[in-house]
């Protein structure tokens, strides 16, 4: 599960844009499991386990990333861009961002140029540009398009028993799903590899009706904020402390006996300290007739940077989780 961490991680799939990501995936799993793509890209699998489940249970992780889209071209052969999900301007300053194969830099205007007030506020996204080096327009727009995407440049860290990368959110749930796909299982499951989550839970809405499942769990990273001066719930979850199982969040009022059944599992995790951010599971538990859903979520600092941190051994214990609530679920113990 960790070479599939890392390799995912190293894949650009910002949101709309999530080929390469799914073409990695579709690489591991054919052949373990029956799959098939959607209109929308998602990657819709069925597993086959040794046993028939007592409840149809589908499992999501998302393909996509936080990142930027292209939206137009200066005559002097600078980007103008959007973002694509939820980014910190502050997180984004002369940080280093990669179009296909082009290389830029996102750059505003000089400290030294703004008034004393503008130094006060971050600066707003459509007022930075990307620097890719050209010095027109036309010599800009033989290398990029309008609509394409781009990504943080970000490499592969390990520090101690931590990682550092981009796009942990959400390639850590992906890792998880395939490692349980791709072993042996001991009960039917569904699964979701989805897209565009992080523009409105897009690719899980379509999914969901697709598999038309009663049961569901939703795989993601998740805000940590246990940094220095940061106390109490505003910390949200810890990393160390096992996955994060939240009761709510800001999309999801979660089924409360999948909830305590995480909790009481025995497996080293902890309950989300605050009813913030959101998840698939948004669309995924209103689908057709209703899903009871459970969220296992990877604590994760500085999320939607290029420097997102998480721990080993709380992805570990995510899986671990995971399998639980699945056979749990599938197998009729956790009702």
């Amino acid at each position: 599960m960790a070479d599939y961490l890392k390799e995912l991680c190293c894949l650009d799939a910002v949101s709309g844009d999530e080929g390469a990501v799914r073409d990695y995936i579709i690489s591991k799993i054919d052949g373990k499991a029956d799959w098939h793509t959607d209109n929308l890209g998602n990657i819709l699998v069925f597993k086959k386990g040794k046993n028939r489940s007592v409840k149809k249970l589908l499992i999501d992780a998302h393909m996509d990333e936080v990142g930027f889209i292209i939206s137009g071209v200066t005559v002097d052969g600078f980007l103008k861009f959007h973002t694509v999900g939820g980014i910190d301007t502050a997180a984004v300053m002369f940080r280093q961002v990669r179009i296909g194969n082009v290389n830029g830099v996102i750059c505003g205007t000089p400290i030294h140029l703004l008034s004393g007030e503008e130094k006060k506020k971050l600066p707003k996204p459509d007022s930075l540009y990307i620097d890719i080096g050209a010095d027109s327009r036309e010599a800009a727009l033989k290398l990029v398009a309008l609509g394409d995407r781009a990504v943080m440049c970000s490499e592969y860290r390990e520090m101690g028993n931590k990682i550092k990368c981009k796009a942990i959110d959400d390639r850590v749930g992906c890792a998880i799903l395939l490692s349980l796909i791709t072993n042996d299982s001991d009960y039917d499951f569904y699964a979701s590899f989805s897209v565009q989550e992080e523009v409105g839970l897009r690719g899980a809405k379509t999914a969901a009706f697709s598999v038309d499942a009663n049961s569901a769990i939703v795989l993601e990273a998740t805000t940590a904020a246990d940094i220095a001066d940061v106390d109490g719930a505003h910390r949200v979850c810890t990393l160390g402390d096992g996955p994060a199982v939240s009761f709510m969040d800001r999309a999801t009022v979660y089924d409360r006996e999948y909830y305590r059944a995480a909790l009481e599992s025995g497996i080293k995790c902890q309950s989300k300290s605050a009813v913030a951010g959101g998840n698939n599971s948004g669309s995924i538990h209103l689908s057709r007739g209703g899903v009871r859903t459970v969220a296992i979520s990877v604590p994760c600092r500085y999320i939607h940077s290029a420097s997102s941190i998480a721990d080993k051994d709380d992805i570990k214990n995510a899986e671990i989780l995971a399998k639980y609530m699945l056979d749990g679920i599938c197998g009729g113990a956790i009702k």
